[in-house]
C-alpha cells in the first residue's frame, strides 16, 4: 500500500453567486458531500461555506485527480439538491472551482 497526503482547499460557488445554501438545506448538502466523498476514498477534514459558496478540506488519494473529485462532488450534489426538491428554484453550481494544496502544517488552518 502506498503512503500519502495530500491535502486541498477546494472552493466552488452556486450559479450566478445565488444565496442559495440557507440553513435550511447547508446541514443536508453538508453530509451528502461528505458521504460522496467517502464513497471515491476522500477525507474530509472540513465543510464550511456561506450563501453563495462552499469550501471543504479534504486529502485526496492519488488515484483520483483533484479535477475528477470536483465533477463528481458538484454534479451529485446538484442532483441531490433538486432530485430532493430542497429549494423552489432549479440549483446549479458555477463553471470551475479552486483548488489550492496544504502542507500538513497548513491544514489546520484551512479548517478553522
Amino acid at each position: 500500500m502506498a503512503f500519502w497526503k495530500l491535502y486541498y482547499h477546494l472552493v466552488w460557488g452556486t450559479k450566478n453567486k445565488q444565496p442559495f445554501i440557507v440553513p435550511e438545506i447547508e446541514h443536508r448538502l453538508y453530509s451528502f458531500l461528505v458521504t460522496r466523498a467517502v464513497e471515491m476514498d476522500v477525507f474530509v477534514y472540513q465543510v464550511n461555506g456561506w450563501l453563495d459558496h462552499i469550501h471543504l478540506v479534504v486529502a485526496i488519494p492519488p488515484k483520483h485527480a483533484i479535477a475528477y473529485v470536483v465533477k463528481i462532488l458538484k454534479g451529485s450534489s446538484s442532483h441531490y439538491i433538486n432530485d430532493h426538491g430542497l429549494l423552489d428554484e432549479h440549483f446549479a453550481w458555477q463553471r470551475g472551482y479552486g483548488a489550492l494544496s496544504l502542507g500538513e502544517k497548513q491544514r489546520p488552518f484551512a479548517e478553522a
